[in-house]
Order: C-alpha cells, then structure tokens, then sequence
C-alpha cells in the first residue's frame, strides 16, 4: 500500500486552511488596529482612562470575528483576488 495518496491535501482542505490563515491574519490586524484607536483616543480624550482601550480592542476582535464567520458560512464562495484575467486574443478575421 502506498501512502503518497493519502499525504496529498484535497482541495477543500486547502480552501479551509487559506480561510483559517485568512481569519487569523484578518483577526489580529483589526484588533490590534482597535487596540491603537483605544490607545490614542484614551490618550487624548479620556484622561488615561482603560475603558477606551478595551472597548477598541474588542471592537476590533468582534469585526474580526464577524468576518471569520462569514468566510466560513459560504466555503464555496470564490474570491475575487484568486481569478486571473486573460486577454482575449484578437481574431484575424479582417485579414484582406
């Protein structure tokens, strides 16, 4: 029994492991983006207050979060920066 055909990841496999990394990445950016807003607006408007701090990093994580799970309801939705365009080649058809 050979086991190369079992080691090869299927596709759907893939598409699940693109949308984990997706998420994650997404994930970290918008709460680490929140966190900063929270940072700055405590700073400046709040007088050092920990409250907006949390409540931006939570924002962050909770949008997020709500783009996880939308990636995840519609698996077989295609995204639009995996197509290639290609040019449709010129028929010479008005050769005289």
């Amino acid at each position: 029994m050979s086991l190369v055909g079992n080691l090869m990841p299927s596709k759907l496999s893939q598409d699940i492991g693109e949308t984990w990394d997706y998420c994650l990445a997404d994930s970290l950016i918008k709460f680490g983006s929140g966190l900063a807003v929270g940072s700055v607006l405590s700073l400046v408007m709040f007088k050092r207050k920990k409250w907006p701090i949390i409540f931006g990093a939570g924002a962050g994580f909770g949008m997020g979060l709500a783009n996880c799970q939308h990636a995840f309801r519609d698996p077989h939705l295609m995204k639009m920066q995996s197509y290639k365009l290609k040019q449709k080649e010129a028929h010479s058809e008005k050769q005289s």
